[in-house]
């Protein structure tokens, strides 16, 4: 016969946060927990223990598994937020939801850290990598767009595959990966990031309230929520926090970044990459056109 759980008034308190506000309440640090309880860490470890647990990470793989069944998956989330009634306006409820998201990010990690991750990019003796999940991925393309304006030895890892992970045995102290990791979190980018970590590699993590693994071997985690009335959680607010770390780094560019940014500037003048302004004045002009590098039939 099962003996029956008893539990300390400590314990109890804690059991009241958890339930409280379930299961979010125990996907924090032991540390918070903690303190909201009143109690030691040491008691909410014991705690986990006394609940079957090996620690308190592992009840926290139990929490968010739960969360992932429950709510992560679209399938899921299609009917937990199915919107009732009318579809007009569904669209323009939707933008002032991300506008609030938005909002909340500005507070969710604090402002120097914009400065201490442009500093570690810049720094950066080796190279810098970035990798993302599978939509992710697409904003560790655009900040790699960015950061290889201001500096070398920039890469978009792109789409990791069983090849990607040879990449490894480059990396080591004098380089920086990069990792965008949002719920539901992707296996094959936390392991990339876990592995280039390993190797003594900088990892900078940008995620999200609920925490990527990544973040037990991150140097620097940017955090932003990502809940919004769909299915599928918003990105905006992850657009705003690079455009934020590349605002931070124009802030404080040195004399060979400028030099080399307007290198880059020359290479596309001359090769028409771009409209320049005279280009869209006679574009708009009536009369036969005439492409760069050709003569008119006229």
């Amino acid at each position: 016969m099962d003996q029956k759980l008893v539990l300390t008034p400590s314990e109890e308190r804690i059991v009241q946060i958890l339930l409280a506000d379930y299961p979010a309440s125990g996907l924090g640090t032991a540390g918070n927990l903690a303190k909201k309880a009143g109690v030691s860490d040491a008691t909410v470890v014991r705690l986990a223990v006394k609940l079957g647990f090996e620690g308190f990470p592992d009840l926290q793989k139990r929490l968010l598994s739960e969360v992932e069944a429950r709510l992560h998956s679209p399938l899921l989330m299609m009917e937990a937020k199915r919107q009732d009634g009318a579809v007009q306006g569904i669209a323009e409820a939707y933008l002032h939801a991300v506008s609030e998201t938005i909002d909340k990010t500005i507070g969710a990690t604090p402002s120097n850290t914009y400065d201490k991750v442009a500093k570690i990019i810049m720094a950066a003796k080796g190279r810098v990598g970035l990798v993302g999940g599978r939509f992710s991925r697409h904003i560790a393309g655009m900040l790699s767009g960015y950061l290889s304006q201001f500096r070398p030895n920039v890469h978009d890892i792109g789409t990791l595959s069983a090849q990607s992970f040879d990449i490894l045995v480059d990396y080591g102290k004098r380089d920086v990966l990069i990792a965008f990791d949002y719920r539901r979190y992707q296996n094959d980018v936390i392991a990339f990031a876990s592995q280039a970590a390993d190797r003594g590699t900088s990892v900078i993590l940008f995620t999200d309230q609920w925490l990527s693994p990544i973040a037990e071997h991150a140097e620097v985690t940017i955090i932003c929520p990502l809940d919004v009335p769909s299915p599928y959680d918003t990105l905006a607010p992850a657009v705003a926090q690079i455009e934020a770390l590349v605002a931070q780094i124009l802030a404080s560019l040195d004399d060979a970044t400028r030099r080399r940014v307007e290198s880059l500037e020359a290479v596309r003048a001359y090769n028409a990459v771009t409209l320049d302004g005279a280009d869209i004045v006679s574009s708009t002009q009536p009369g036969p056109k005439r492409t760069k590098g050709t003569t008119s039939d006229a």
